[in-house]
């Protein structure tokens, strides 16, 4: 959540950052008011509770009549204390929720607007031009006999799949080629669980406006991840980190599922836009001050491995009303897709300020002060949409499908995908 002491002390700024998200600004008011309550609450407890133990102390040098007469008034203290004490409750409750509802402020760079206002920062590579009719990578890969929809439809439902032969290769060529390039930058290499308690779910965002997304496996209190930056946010939750040690870096495999609700006929050929799919991310714990500069750092990363990867990308600065509810700002690194003749989201970095470690209780201690820290994240590789690309920007006439140089190693020393089935 964000600092209650912004809010008091510059509401302004609260309902300039909502306006820049194109959002309503009645939720400052209403944790305005909440925090009101939520004062008055506790001094009226405060009060009650402090008239008790004075009455207590009475009780104990009193005698006869008068005691009894003070053992009476003490019972209907204690009884208002006790409705105090839930009143008191009820108030934090109240603010509690009325924060969680205010998503985190978007950096004064942050492009104003909704999905279509981002801006491009810069474009790197130039659309491949073919002298021949390029195939789209549902058709490269049945060819190449990379994956099976149909018997992922099958077995699984819509927007499922089986990597099956070469796609598979690719799908741990990518992983093992992501995490060597994390381990060389200095993260830990981490395998996050998928599952997670209600509280790191809440905890980083996603079940705010995302948790139509989310998948809950009923009967348990445990949700699917769409991301391991729920896993590696929680990681730290209620513990003091060791200034010194800043910044903490990890490199997380998972597998990522997600419903893609509100994606109803969009992208539902192939495995460009499917409720599972692994991915490495970058997540990073550190101070405030240096988060604007890690930042960068993870763009950087991400760009290194889509150069190894010989795409064209832009990068966008996103826009605020386009932003999650946990991040200041992101920048997304889109490849161009030659069918689609467009670009696709292939990798996204997003700086959370000390939005998650205020919900999950991460800080560190700075001048003998406790502060939260700041947390950030940062897609290295999501393996079905770089195959995509892959397939996609270095396909032949005939079919096959050359590799990225980087790329080969990880591959066996393969150089080209062959088909293997016959196709026209």
């Amino acid at each position: 959540m964000i600092d209650p002491r912004i809010l008091r002390d510059d509401p302004d700024r609260v309902r300039a950052a909502q306006a820049k998200r194109r959002l309503s600004d009645d939720v400052v008011d209403t944790a305005l008011a909440a925090d009101a309550a939520r004062r008055q609450a506790i001094a009226d407890f405060e009060a009650k509770r402090s008239e008790q133990k004075a009455s207590g102390a009475l009780v104990a040098r009193a005698q006869g009549e008068e005691k009894q007469a003070l053992l009476a008034q003490v019972k209907e203290l204690a009884a208002g204390v006790k409705e105090a004490e839930a009143a008191r409750a009820a108030a934090e409750a109240a603010w509690d929720e009325a924060m969680k509802a205010i998503p985190n402020l978007a950096d004064e760079a942050a492009p104003a607007g909704l999905e279509d206002d981002y801006t491009v920062i810069e474009q790197v590579g130039t659309p491949r031009e073919f002298d021949f009719e390029p195939r789209d990578h549902v058709e490269l890969g049945q060819l190449l006999g990379a994956f099976d929809l149909e018997r992922g439809a099958k077995v699984s439902g819509s927007r499922f799949y089986f990597l099956t032969g070469v796609g598979a290769q690719l799908q741990l060529a990518l992983v093992n080629m992501a995490m060597d390039q994390a381990r060389a930058a200095g993260f830990v290499q981490t395998a996050a669980p998928s599952l997670v308690r209600p509280r790191a779910m809440e905890g980083t965002g996603f079940l705010g406006q995302a948790a139509d997304d989310v998948y809950r496996i009923e009967g348990e209190d445990l949700y699917l991840v769409g991301t391991s930056e729920v896993p590696m946010a929680a990681f730290h939750s209620d513990e003091i980190l060791d200034s010194a040690a800043l910044p903490l870096r990890y490199a997380a495999f998972s597998p990522c599922f997600r419903k893609e609700a509100g994606s109803h006929g969009k992208d539902t050929r192939g495995i460009w836009r499917v409720h599972w799919f692994d991915k490495v991310e970058m997540f990073v714990y550190t101070t405030l001050e240096e988060s604007y500069a890690e930042h960068q750092r993870l763009l950087a990363w991400e760009k290194e491995f889509l150069d190894k990867l010989e795409l064209c990308y832009r990068v966008i600065d996103t826009a605020a009303g386009d932003l999650g509810l946990s991040a200041a700002r992101k920048f997304d690194c889109e490849a161009w897709i030659p069918t689609r003749n467009g670009w696709g989201e292939l990798t996204s970095t997003s700086n959370c300020t000390e939005f998650q470690a205020r919900r999950l209780d991460v800080r560190t201690r700075v001048e003998g002060q406790t502060t939260p820290v700041a947390t950030l994240n940062g897609t290295l590789t999501a393996v079905t949409r770089a195959i995509v690309a892959i397939l996609e920007t270095h396909q032949n006439a005939d079919g096959s499908v050359t590799l990225p140089v980087a790329l080969r190693p990880y591959m066996g020393g393969l150089e080209v995908l062959k088909p293997v089935h016959l196709g026209g």
